[in-house]
């Protein structure tokens, strides 16, 4: 394993952590989902662009143009995503919505043979499988509760979404890791931004120190900072990884709503969690025939 591809899986890691607490922060939000959709899509652009001008960081517009297609169009995706992921939750319940959601990484597993020619052997099958278990054993589907097809839809659209903007951000290169970030995250606020006006009434919304503060933080770190370590590292490795790995941001919401909001965490939950992260260790094992 070269020091690039460590390098990248560790930032994975680091990004889908960060994912992970954003729902912490939502709890204490009192805005609509769509709205803090917009919100954290623009202030991401605004911090990675201060940060692109502090550090005074050279623009490959060359190499923008010749991938502005699949940037514009994952960014357009990821704010989509965002959407359709808030109205699964709009009509099911979270633990339903989540594992829909989650079925994203499987999505990626399956196609990926085919359009990014990796291979998927045994071990990667049997891992999706563990990963895919675990994801059900935390959803709280065992413990019983209705599913709206509505929301399932809804939940099932995002995961397509999410699983196509990993695909196709691995067709992008000489970009930058801040210069590719900055253009998905504007594609997504401006994406996000039609369905917040006409859904939403925005002149109704009152903002306080707390809210404001606590809107920073998610447009900054879980937006802003969190993307760039994700599309920095996901080109450094295979698609494949990069799913397996997506399942520790469910693991680390459950873990700190369990701890922070005193929701519920059996040992169900800590099984699912267990074959979760067992997978996304066991996947990246050097196979018996290489050195």
């Amino acid at each position: 394993m070269n020091d690039g591809a460590s390098s990248a899986r560790i930032r994975l890691i680091i990004a889908m952590t960060i994912f992970g607490t954003i729902g912490i922060f939502r709890e204490f939000i009192p805005f609509p989902s769509s709205v803090i959709a917009f919100i954290r899509g623009f202030i991401g652009m605004v911090f990675l662009l201060a940060v692109i001008a502090i550090k005074r960081e050279k623009i490959n517009f060359a190499a923008i143009k010749k991938n502005l297609a699949l940037l514009l169009i994952s960014g357009a995706l990821i704010g989509l995503n965002w959407i359709l992921l808030f109205e699964a939750y709009r009509y099911t319940t979270v633990a339903t919505a989540t594992l829909c959601y989650y079925m994203a990484p499987v999505f990626v597993i399956i196609v990926s043979p085919f359009i990014l020619k990796e291979k998927l052997n045994a071990r990667k099958i049997l891992c999706a499988l563990a990963a895919i278990l675990g994801m059900v054993m935390i959803s709280g589907v065992f413990t019983g509760g209705g599913a709206d097809a509505r929301g399932v839809i809804f939940g099932l659209g995002a995961a397509v979404l999410y699983a196509t903007v990993i695909i196709l951000n691995k067709f992008i290169s000489g970009v930058s890791d801040y210069e590719k970030t900055v253009i998905q995250l504007g594609m997504a606020a401006f994406a996000a931004l039609p369905y917040a006006l006409l859904t939403e009434d925005i002149t109704a919304l009152k903002i306080t120190p707390i809210i404001l503060l606590l809107l920073v933080v998610v447009g900054i770190l879980h937006t802003g900072v969190a993307y760039t370590l994700y599309f920095g590292s996901i080109e450094k490795i295979k698609a494949q990884t990069a799913a397996i790995f997506g399942y520790i941001d469910p693991v680390v919401a459950l873990v700190l709503s369990a701890v922070i909001l005193k929701e519920e965490f059996t040992w169900l939950h800590f099984l699912g969690s267990l074959m979760i992260l067992g997978a996304a260790v066991i996947i990246e094992l050097p196979s018996k025939n290489k050195k």
